[in-house]
Parts: structure tokens; C-alpha cells; sequence
């Protein structure tokens, strides 16, 4: 279930607006993982058969029986976990800032937001690109003179990816609309002959966003700048250098499962933000921020990974 009346009543309304609302542009999971509410913390993963693109005579005599479509699905579960993380605002810090308390306390919501949607956009970085979750007519790992960043004459980005949208298309009925491409994949693509090639008539010496999209045949190809860091200050690409290709459609959830990619189950009502407390020992003011969520793989017939696209 979602936010219970005893837990509405701790927390900060304002606040917990200010967190539903807030979005870090900078991260693309939810463009395969589009968040959708649900009532409680586990539950049923929608994935529907084929009797969609069955063909069914449905011609029928007067007065006789009409034929019936069984619409039947199989299901996995999913599991909501919990997620918290405190905002701490120091009383020197509100005392000297000079600005109203509540834009500070929102300015610090949002930086813990920003801590916590990365946790997240690890989670679908690392659920989309493990090969595992793929099966082997949805999943191909470039090598040598075949990967993109090779421009010797061999590897072809715009081909490749019309082989990921035919798989998509033959298994569930849906043409690929977005392509997940990590800035390092960028930047080699901006370079590659073939792509050069294709745009030279356009007016453009490099590639737009816009430009791949439509050599590609897709709705959108969304940029992955994600970076991570370890304790040690190792930095990282989260998205590495995998190219994910899927057909993604929020209707999905309300239409009882249309093949799409994946989804991010969140609780009813989260993330939400406590009411403010001060702590008199650290002499600062306590916002617990808290989320529950879990990202699933709805249907991998609708997603194709391509791995070390990219040298």
C-alpha cells in the first residue's frame, strides 16, 4: 500500500512536493524505465503472450457462439525496496544564508535527491546493460575492426542498429523508438565516416542528437552523461560503453501490458520528505528524504544491447 494516514501525518507537505516534482535532467533510466505508482511493495510484473499478433477469424452466422480471445499473461514478481537519505542543515548555515528557510530546506532536498536518483540510475544502467537479462537474438558484443570506434571501413553504426530494431520488431510487434547512447559512444559516432557520410547534404559537419535519431529511425536518442565515483574518487561512465535499443511506452502500464522495455515500480505517494527536526548535538536541522522503488525488466524481447560498442 502507499502512504498511510499515521505516515501522512509526519511528513513535510511542502517538501514532499518540492521531491515528487523535482527531476535531474542529466540522468536518462526512466526513458527505459518510465516510473508508473503502484499500491504496494511487491507485487506482479505484467508480460503478456502473443495472442495480439495472432490472426483469428472472427466472422460469425447469425445467432451463433462468438469466438473468444483469451488474453492471458505470464508473471514475475517485483520487490519495492526502501531508500532514505537526510538533507542536514546546518543552523549557521540558515542563519547567515539570508534567504527564506524553506527555499534552503528545498535547495537541500534537492541535492539529496540528486545522491539518491544516481543510486537509481546505477540500478537501471546495470539492470539495461547485463547481457544476462538478454536473450542471444537480442544481444551482440562488438569487437576490433566492428566497433564504432574503428573507422577503417568495416563497422557500421546505422546498420547495427537496424538489426537491434528488426529483432525488436519481429519478437514484439514494435518498432524501437529510443536508443540509449553513452557519451563516450558519442563522441566516436560524431566522428565515424559512415555517419559523416550520410549527413554531408544536410548542412551539418557533425551529428546532432536529432540528426542520429533519424538515421537511426527512432523517436529519440537520449545521451547518457551519467558519472559515478568510488570512495576512492575513481571515476566512471555508468552507462559504459553499451548501446541500449528498446521500444519503451508508458501507456504500457495502463493498457495491461503492452511489450514494453521495463518499467521503475515506485510506491504511491514517494519520495517523501519527513518534517524537519533539529538535532541539538550537530546543532542542524534533520529532512529525511525517502524513496521506494525497484526497476524491472517488463518484457526483454523489446530491448536489444549492443556491447563495447566502442574501443
Amino acid at each position: 500500500m502507499g502512504i498511510t494516514t499515521s505516515a501522512a501525518r509526519i511528513i513535510d507537505p511542502i517538501l514532499t512536493t518540492v521531491a515528487q516534482g523535482y527531476q535531474n535532467n542529466d540522468l536518462v533510466g526512466n526513458a527505459l524505465f518510465p516510473r508508473v505508482a503502484v499500491p504496494q511493495r511487491g507485487g506482479k510484473i505484467l508480460q503478456f503472450g502473443k495472442e495480439s499478433f495472432l490472426t483469428y477469424d472472427t466472422q460469425r452466422a447469425p445467432g451463433s457462439v462468438t469466438k473468444r480471445l483469451e488474453v492471458g499473461y505470464s508473471t514475475s514478481t517485483y520487490s519495492i525496496l526502501d531508500y532514505s537519505l537526510d538533507a542536514v542543515v546546518p543552523r549557521e548555515i540558515l542563519e547567515e544564508s539570508g534567504t527564506v528557510p524553506i527555499n534552503l530546506a528545498s535547495a537541500s532536498v534537492r541535492t539529496v535527491q540528486d545522491a539518491m536518483a544516481l543510486r537509481l540510475e546505477v540500478a537501471q544502467a546495470t539492470l539495461a546493460t547485463t547481457a544476462a537479462n538478454y536473450d542471444s537474438a537480442h544481444k551482440t558484443t562488438l569487437s576490433g575492426t566492428s566497433q564504432w570506434s574503428d573507422f577503417s571501413g568495416v563497422s557500421d553504426p546505422i546498420n547495427d542498429i537496424a538489426a537491434a530494431i528488426d529483432a525488436i520488431r519481429v519478437t514484439s510487434g514494435k518498432l524501437a523508438n529510443t536508443v540509449i547512447l553513452p557519451a563516450a559512444v558519442l563522441k566516436s559516432l560524431r566522428m565515424h565516416p559512415k555517419i559523416i557520410d550520410r549527413i554531408k547534404y544536410t548542412g551539418r559537419d557533425i551529428p546532432t542528437v536529432e540528426l542520429l535519431a533519424s538515421l537511426f529511425g527512432v523517436a529519440r536518442v537520449v545521451v547518457a552523461n551519467a558519472i559515478k565515483s568510488t570512495d576512492a574518487g575513481v571515476f566512471s561512465d555508468v552507462w559504459g560503453k553499451y548501446v541500449v535499443v528498446a521500444y519503451t511506452d508508458m501507456s504500457g502500464m495502463a493498457d495491461m501490458g503492452r511489450p514494453t522495455f521495463g518499467y521503475t515500480y515506485g510506491l504511491g505517494g514517494y519520495p517523501l520528505v519527513e518534517r524537519s527536526r533539529f538535532e541539538e548535538n550537530i546543532k542542524s536541522w534533520i529532512y529525511g528524504v525517502s524513496d521506494a522503488v525497484q526497476p524491472v525488466i517488463a518484457s526483454p524481447t523489446s530491448g536489444y544491447l549492443i556491447s563495447a560498442a566502442v574501443a
